[in-house]
């Protein structure tokens, strides 16, 4: 099926001025643009370019007597008989149910919702042509509020003559009228210097050359006879034409940014290393060679005086904290400030911890900011950022607010990227301008322990260089992964007491649908409780959310210390928990969390030299794709085999978290059933790059848009 998400383009440039106004299309008044424009259709391009995510076949009459359950059909019958009936005995709500038949078999057709007008207008002897999904009723087939459209019974109705797209729709916006509208687009289409067609050579070796133009008219009717199989495998030339397009794009304005951010300058980091050397001497372990490799590249990024732009990714617990020290200790020891910044309270104040723990020996000072901090506390925090006694600087989102100003910022390293937008990445690197005023940029580390496909990182983040730890610290031993039914609770149970009493610990997850915070929390409360009870001699901890965040260092504290047995958390100990005795983890309602999510907080265990084991509770029944995570999670603990796993079945922009900051909001193309075109794609971008920069501009704008608005870093 079609990848397809909508998002506003910018108004295009045009010397026909009705080509930007939806207002000129027959049937778009005031408040239907209004709804238009929520679902991110402004003008005539928006409409062109979003795109049908399916199709119905409403080109041929299907006979009643051989539909079949699942299928979709047009069909033509006549109405033997209308009744009311209720849905369930001594209930109020009613179904108008049309028993019909067109000679070759009957059907009941029912409608939840009608009004008085259709129930006297569909009566015995009405000729309706109908389409709809057949399904399996009490006693035959049936289908559920079909549209429909009486008609002359003496006289032959033309069918369509094209297949009937299906398109993305918001509230107040009817699949009917979002066609009438791109058949009105289309219509413009006639004047060919509407919209101009910027790739003129057949793309990836297609005999059938399709222009711009041309693809939008296919993909948007396609004609009767058109394979339908190879439209829905989105490998119809057409649909190929408009993929490459759009992925081309998606790097050329990726590109562009990279080009931007080249034309900043950073502070040029040179030191004799001796902070380096001295802290790789005091770890109690030997660096990997993958540590070592990223390491390198880092240290010359940051002696370059151009802008560091590099993601690190790893898989849970690769050792990316250890090579963000490094950095930190490169840019100290060059006179300047490091900062680092991550999502969540618990994991800023672990990477505070480790940081203080660490470079104490060295003399070098780290602060810790964040929300919570409040009043005279904070101006303390700030005003030691700003005089450079605060010289390694952790924090969450406090860090890049208006009132902190750093007095020499160097370094910016955020943690877990795909948790911020983009733009709070850059609004934290800009800090690095505002004391001295000059046009530059603080170098950016940005590591990651969601794993990501080379393919889908080298074009999400086209405008960063990317490095990979691929090996984990040796002794790493892996993590059994059993998946049980909630039925089995009372085997999970002894589980625990066995664990705990030969002096383990445990981890047990609360899950919740609602995305109420409190209801999360209460649901954690409350098996919180009633773990304790069952298990008396059992210590158990709390920790969630919307505790304060000394309330959540001393809860993690005393679980580290040993105090705390079976720790009871929400999901807010996805990331950053690093407790080595703890050696199994409950999830409970795993089949409600995406593959991602269970394996960062499978990654809390496994962290010592014993066997451990991650516990993947469920409720029957499940569904299919439920089961299908469920199995990957018991198969493997390779982080990167669950990443493409997780491509596969949420998408692109749902694994890297960009639903919010416009990257990777694609219309057509899909990154991973694509990925064979990227490198097709480069070729033409940096030939376009450098001998048609105005065609640049003009696709980026085209496919692009408002979600260009995060290259603006100055």
């Amino acid at each position: 099926m079609i990848s397809m998400s909508s998002y506003r383009l910018p108004v295009l440039v045009n010397s026909l001025p009705h080509f930007n106004d939806l207002t000129q299309l027959k049937g778009v008044g005031p408040r239907v643009q209004e709804r238009l424009s929520k679902l991110g259709l402004n003008n005539i391009q928006d409409v062109l370019f979003h795109l049908p995510y399916r199709y119905e076949d409403r080109t041929r009459i299907v006979p009643v007597g051989s539909l079949r359950h699942g299928y979709s059909a047009l069909i033509e019958v006549t109405i033997d008989y209308a009744k009311i009936a209720f849905t369930r005995k001594g209930k109020s709500r009613r179904m108008l149910l049309l028993h019909v038949t067109d000679g070759t078999g009957s059907l009941l057709l029912r409608f939840f919702y009608f009004n008085k007008q259709q129930q006297q207008a569909l009566v015995e002897g009405t000729k309706l042509r109908c389409f709809g999904d057949v399904r399996y009723g009490s006693s035959s087939l049936e289908i559920v509020h079909p549209e429909y459209t009486q008609i002359n019974a003496e006289t032959s109705e033309p069918v369509d003559d094209s297949l009937t797209p299906v398109y993305p729709v918001t509230d107040g916006i009817s699949q009917i009228l979002l066609r009438r509208l791109s058949g009105q687009c289309l219509d413009l289409l006639k004047e060919e210097a509407l919209l101009p067609d910027y790739l003129d050579l057949p793309v990836l070796g297609q005999k059938k050359h399709y222009s711009l133009a041309r693809a939008l008219k296919y993909v948007h009717r396609p004609p009767a006879d058109a394979n339908v199989n190879q439209l829905f495998e989105v490998k119809h030339a057409s649909q190929l034409r408009l993929i490459f397009e759009e992925l081309l794009a998606q790097h050329l304005s990726l590109q562009t940014l990279r080009k931007k951010n080249r034309k900043y300058s950073a502070v040029s980091l040179k030191s004799n290393n001796y902070f380096l050397y001295q802290f790789i001497e005091s770890l109690p372990f030997e660096l990997t060679m993958a540590q070592q490799k990223v390491n390198q590249a880092i240290l010359q990024d940051l002696e370059s005086g151009v802008p560091m732009m590099r993601l690190v990714q790893g898989d849970v617990g690769s050792g990316k904290t250890v090579v963000a020290a490094l950095a930190c200790l490169k840019t100290v020891e060059s006179g300047m400030q490091a900062a680092i910044m991550a999502p969540t309270e618990i994991l800023a104040e672990q990477h505070y911890k480790n940081f203080t723990n660490w470079f104490e020996s060295l003399g070098i000072e780290v602060a810790w900011l964040s929300g919570q901090i409040k009043g005279k506390k904070r101006n303390q925090v700030l005003s030691k950022i700003l005089d450079g006694s605060a010289q390694v600087i952790v924090g969450t989102h406090a860090l890049f607010q208006n009132d902190v100003q750093y007095k020499c910022l160097a370094l910016a390293i955020t943690d877990e990227q795909h948790r911020f937008g983009v733009q709070q990445r850059m609004a934290l690197a800009k800090k690095a301008n505002i004391k001295n005023k000059l046009n530059k940029l603080a170098h950016q580390l940005i590591m990651t322990a969601t794993p990501i496909p080379r393919s889908l990182a080298m074009t999400a983040y086209a405008d960063l260089d990317y490095s990979v730890i691929d090996e984990l610290p040796p002794g790493r031993k892996p993590i059994t992964t059993v998946v049980v039914q909630q039925e089995r609770r009372e085997e999970i149970l002894e589980r625990i007491y066995k664990a705990c009493s030969k002096g383990k610990q445990a981890y047990w997850v609360c899950t919740l649908v609602e995305e109420s915070e409190s209801l999360q929390c209460q649901a954690a409360q409350n098996t919180a409780e009633i773990l304790q009870n069952v298990l008396p001699d059992i210590n158990v901890g709390l920790i969630h959310g919307r505790l304060k965040a000394d309330e959540k260092a001393s809860l993690m504290q005393d679980f580290k210390d040993g105090i705390t047995q079976l720790l009871v958390a929400t999901t807010v100990i996805e990331v950053g928990v690093d407790v080595p005795n703890a050696s199994l983890m409950i999830i409970e309602n795993a089949e409600r969390l995406g593959l991602s999510q269970l394996h960062q907080l499978r990654g809390r265990v496994g962290r010592g030299e014993e066997a451990s084991h991650c516990v993947l509770m469920f409720k029957s029944p499940l569904s299919e794709q439920a089961k299908e995570r469920l199995a990957i999670m018991r198969k493997t603990n390779d982080g990167f085999e669950i990443a493409k796993k997780d491509l596969q079945l949420r998408g692109p922009g749902e694994v890297l978290g960009t639903r919010q900051t416009g990257l990777i909001q694609l219309k057509i193309a899909d990154i991973v059933r694509d990925e064979y075109m990227l490198n097709e794609v480069k070729v033409m971008a940096q030939s376009l790059l450098g001998e048609s920069p105005e065609k640049v501009k003009a696709l980026i704008d085209r496919w692009v848009g408002v979600a260009q608005q995060y290259v603006n870093v100055g």
